[in-house]
């Protein structure tokens, strides 16, 4: 007899927010109102909600997933948050390079030339910044030990724009997608090499791709210039 599969319970990002500053890091209401820059009671009705669907998916075995919702993703940049010290605002204060207009800036997934084919594991992004078709700046960032989901806000804080990597988790490509850095996954191979077709559309990329540390599905490769993501229409 096969075991019906019961509906997933779907946890909003702003109330997973609520869940981990109120019972995660003891923050008080007026606490997580602040730094969620919302109302103290705005904070109460969505905490109710995100532990009544948590309670549901505990005791009566619903799978839980966490996603929509509506929020943004801090860029380390504001002056409104009084909870300084985040590594966002560590890698915006060491990194901080004003973007002019027309640049388009690349980061890569990077190791000894390569690009690093685990995103969650990722140490070092190589980023460039492109204009007018040429690189015209690149570096290397270190990404103080941040994994996975966090990874995506230190791309928003270096003003990213295009993520070029190997594979990615499910979890990743959301936090990415909310912070509006378009992805080319599932690439390998020499880093400035791959910035240099990508500039050119000639990419050859997955647009399905998956982590294979936590799955080996994986579709047919696409190049970039057949969906019109080149240099242009990715700013």
């Amino acid at each position: 007899m096969m075991l019906r599969k019961k509906t997933p319970i779907v946890l909003t990002v702003d109330e997973y927010e609520t869940i981990r500053l109120l019972d995660k890091k003891g923050y008080s209401q007026e606490q997580c109102a602040e730094s969620m820059q919302i109302a103290r009671t705005t904070v109460q009705r969505i905490y109710e909600i995100a532990r009544k669907k948590i309670a549901d998916a505990l005791i009566d075995g619903h799978p839980l997933k966490i996603e929509g919702g509506d929020f943004r993703i801090c860029d380390g940049q504001s002056n409104d948050c009084s909870f300084g010290g985040c590594y966002k605002q560590e890698i915006y204060q060491k990194y901080a390079v004003e973007k002019g207009e027309g640049i388009m800036r690349i980061a890569v997934t990077y190791e000894n030339g390569q690009i690093f084919q685990h995103f969650g594991h990722t140490e070092t992004f190589k980023i460039y910044d492109v204009e007018e078709g040429k690189v015209v700046h690149s570096e290397v960032v270190d990404t103080n030990g941040s994994g996975h989901g966090a990874l995506a806000g230190v791309l928003n804080a270096l003003n990213a724009d295009v993520l070029i990597c190997g594979g990615i988790g499910g979890g990743a490509q959301t936090a990415l997608a909310a912070a509006g850095i378009k992805l080319f996954g599932g690439v390998s191979g020499d880093a400035d090499k791959a910035v240099e077709v990508f500039i050119n559309d000639t990419l050859d990329y997955n647009p399905d791709v998956k982590c294979s540390h936590h799955e080996h599905n994986h579709g047919e490769g696409h190049t970039c210039g057949e969906h019109g993501c080149g240099s242009h229409s990715c700013h």
